[in-house]
């Protein structure tokens, strides 16, 4: 484990396994190191892992330092990850690690990591709809979704006016597709903010940036 200085403040640059890791924490457990050297192991293997530790002891941010490491220095090998996780809460959590770890990224260093990181969800927490956020039942905002995006609605309104539709879908089907989305890590919030200064549904929007990333 190597420590710079830089800017008056201390740089933690790590070797694991011959790959250069940037952990954006001043100091790091035995245990976490650990992890990520057997989860470059395994990239390097191309094989599967089944990697435990306790709540608490820096998990998040061990995979995402050493997986965000391993995409930049060898890109035609790793090239996206997915991380699931049970709740709203959890993903944020993970969100914020990741966000915490690009700034560290564009304070402190001068690698170029364009990362582009989606917080996806359901229609219920992504939905700027007013007519269908009133909804609090999530298979009851999907149906008022579905009635408003369906493409034999859509054809139907083109025809009868008064056929409802949702306009930040039909702006995001106008515009959006064309758009190559700014590298960022983008939380529901985020994905809600830009979708309203659009004037996009941030659903929709994320499930095609999703090919992106």
């Amino acid at each position: 484990i190597h420590f710079y200085k830089r800017y008056s403040s201390a740089i933690m640059k790590l070797n694991v396994d011959g790959l250069l890791v940037y952990f954006p924490y001043d100091y790091i457990y035995p245990e976490q190191f650990s992890y990520m050297l057997e989860l470059k192991r395994s990239l390097d293997a191309k094989g599967h892992c089944l990697l435990e530790m306790p709540s608490g002891t820096g998990k998040t941010v061990s995979l995402l330092s050493l997986i965000v490491a391993y995409m930049h220095h060898k890109p035609s090998e790793v090239t996206k990850l997915i991380y699931c996780s049970r709740t709203i809460p959890e993903m944020e959590k993970v969100m914020e690690e990741l966000r915490k770890l690009m700034e560290f990224y564009q304070k402190n260093t001068t690698e170029n990591v364009n990362i582009l990181g989606l917080m996806l969800s359901s229609r219920k927490n992504l939905c700027i709809n007013p007519e269908v956020t009133a909804e609090r039942d999530g298979k009851i905002v999907d149906m008022r979704c579905h009635n408003l995006t369906a493409p034999h609605v859509r054809e139907k309104s083109l025809e009868d006016a008064q056929v409802p539709i949702c306009s930040f879908y039909e702006q995001f089907d106008r515009g959006g597709r064309e758009m190559a989305v700014p590298p960022g890590v983008y939380s529901l919030d985020d994905l809600k903010a830009y979708g309203t200064s659009k004037g996009w549904c941030p659903y929709y929007f994320a499930r095609w940036a999703i090919q992106q990333a």
